[in-house]
């Protein structure tokens, strides 16, 4: 059996000086962060060569467990990857996988085991040492098309996951680093603008190889057991300082709401219900106090902040059932949420499997946060990702206001738009995403048109798109208005309008926040919810779902126009500075 990090002792990670342990968790890093680089260069579809929708890991060899992700990578992968590893390693074990050899890779993107939606893409690749694996590499990009009922996988009325694109259990896309040329003519037999995609998948392969190469040389430089001994303390460090971080919450059961718009079949809303209860499991003021984290109503020992104290639990009860369209998400997405919201308020906990010790997510089972086949899925990790982050955000704002912010715009404003293009003579998928308005918080207004709460993932440059596609952008621009009102103010969505300047073409959109706007916190107002025009012989059209449509056609000189949310205000507006309010109107943000 390959050893991990559970197999070394505590007595062998002590023995690790701490300028070596820093140094090899920094090259741990930089592994992961040569990966999301070769994979983003190398890429042919802009939305990994441009907007970055990818992330690569390290994950250990016995239950998946993430050891290391990179800087630039998606946080909603960060929990899916170790779920999906994990699930390869279990079939392995159980014989429903074959076994793997040097230089195999393995593709799989059943959203049902371990991922998210079927257009993220997901590859595995064992690395060996001695004889034995050593750890997992892992990676996912986002595939512009993976078939389907609708052009880019975005059905916003699929109600069963089949019409949403081709389902890849895990199978050896690379047999002792040689392509299975049959497994992806079937794949590419199955998914439009086929002819594209041996760039991507080359070039997501190749970011593992790269991966196994430099953490090769890491391996030689320290030893094996060095780096495995470095790898368990990481974790346990983490850990600790993860729960370090809750002993700042006041014990209590804090609660939120988050609503989705709707399933895209069914028009009306779907309620998110959470309670993060923080209980300690130490009396104030004994002996074993940690020093320097109390907040006069709880302490946590030295003791149990190294192994149970300090936790937090996640509780979904309450929340909708599961619904008929594609906005239901499958549990490791649901875990992953939460764990990159936590991210988000305390960012310097280092990023392994032992941050996520801490916390306690109970399964949602009897909701649509715990997804199973055939449900659709198609809007789990761009949407409803991010109502379950605005969730944990609402909950926490109350016990941690100088740490958490009013909700940002919860959108990746997925639009999908695929077509013929008779100058080109070809097909194409085109998938564009969008930014929107961060929340204010306790030191100042919002980010403006940032990148979704899920990832750092940026829209592609508009001459990268306008060259690739029959596309024309009439307008990009901040939406003027959009943050909410506070003392300090949310962030302003973006304004685009997209002409179709040749061809036909079909539109489809996932998105949210249509119906409401993000919510504003401690008194701070809603930002402005998501708008969505279509423009077709310039008549404007309002989809019935607000933020969901799908198979919309359109000809040359027709427009689809996008107004992203703002983020919610922070604190009573009455109490902004009159500077700001002055500064506000001269830009032009107000009117």
């Amino acid at each position: 059996m390959p050893r991990s990090a559970h197999d070394i002792s505590e007595a062998s990670s002590l023995m690790i000086d701490p300028i070596t342990l820093s140094v090899i968790g920094a090259g741990l890093q930089q592994v992961c962060d040569e990966m999301d680089l070769t994979f983003s260069r190398a890429a042919f579809s802009p939305v990994i060569a441009e907007a970055n929708d990818r992330s690569d890991g390290i994950y250990a060899a016995d239950d998946g467990s993430l050891i290391a992700q990179g800087a630039g990578g998606l946080p909603v992968f960060v929990g899916t990857m170790q779920f999906s590893t994990r699930t390869l390693i279990e079939r392995i074990a159980s014989g429903e996988t074959a076994a793997p050899e040097p230089e195999d890779i393995y593709i799989v993107n059943d959203p049902y085991m371990g991922g998210t939606h079927l257009m993220d893409v997901r590859f595995a690749k064992p690395v060996y040492r001695n004889g034995e694996i050593f750890c997992w590499l892992s990676n996912t990009g986002h595939w512009p098309d993976i078939g389907g009922s609708v052009p880019g996988g975005f059905s916003a009325s699929a109600t069963a996951v089949e019409q949403e694109g081709l389902r890849l259990p895990p199978v050896k896309l690379f047999k002792r680093g040689q392509m299975d040329r049959e497994i992806y003519a079937i794949i590419c037999s199955n998914i439009r603008v086929a002819e594209q995609r041996i760039g991507d998948v080359e070039a997501q392969a190749s970011a593992l190889r790269v991966g196994e190469e430099r953490l090769g040389q890491l391996l030689d430089r320290y030893g094996d057991d060095t780096v495995r001994a470095a790898i368990a303390e990481l974790r346990k460090r983490a850990a600790q300082q993860m729960r370090a971080r809750i002993a700042e919450i006041p014990d209590g059961t804090y609660r939120s709401q988050a609503i989705v718009d709707s399933d895209g079949v069914v028009n009306e809303p779907l309620v998110i219900n959470l309670a993060v209860t923080k209980k300690s499991t130490v009396t104030p003021g004994t002996p074993q106090e940690l020093s320097g984290v109390s907040t006069g109503s709880v302490s946590c020992s030295e003791a149990q902040t190294q192994d149970r104290g300090c936790e937090l639990t996640f509780d979904f009860a309450g929340s909708s059932p599961p619904c008929q369209g594609p906005m239901n998400s499958v549990l490791a997405t649901t875990l992953s949420s939460v764990y990159l919201a936590m991210r988000h308020i305390f960012p310097d906990v280092p990023m392994s499997a032992g941050a996520f010790e801490p916390l306690n997510v109970i399964t949602p089972e009897g909701t649509f946060l715990d997804a199973h086949y055939p449900r659709p899925v198609s809007g789990c990790a761009a949407e409803v990702s991010q109502r379950i982050a605005e969730a944990v955000f609402a909950a926490l704002v109350q016990p941690l206001p100088d740490k958490v912010t009013a909700a940002p715009a919860g959108t990746s404003g997925n639009l999908g738009l695929g077509g013929y293009d008779p100058a080109r003579g070809r097909s194409y998928v085109m998938y564009q995403l969008s930014g929107g308005g961060y929340g204010g918080n306790a030191d100042h207004d919002g980010l403006s048109n940032g990148c979704s709460t899920i990832g750092i993932s940026k829209a592609p440059p508009v001459e990268i798109m306008e060259q690739q596609f029959p596309v024309l952008y009439r307008r990009y621009a901040l939406r003027e208005g959009s943050g909410g009102a506070g003392q300090h103010r949310g962030g302003f969505g973006l304004h685009y309008e997209l002409e179709l300047r040749r061809g036909e073409a079909r539109a489809s959109f996932v998105m949210d926040h249509g119906r409401t706007g993000p919510q504003g916190a401690l008194g701070g107002e809603d930002g402005a919810p998501n708008e969505v025009t279509v423009w077709r012989d310039g008549t404007p059209y309002t989809p019935e779902h607000l933020s969901k449509e799908q198979d919309i056609p359109l000809k040359a000189g027709d427009r689809v126009e996008v107004k992203t949310p703002g983020g919610g205000g922070y604190g009573d507006p009455e109490r902004r500075d009159p500077a700001a309010v002055k500064e506000d109107t001269r830009l032009g943000y107000y009117r």
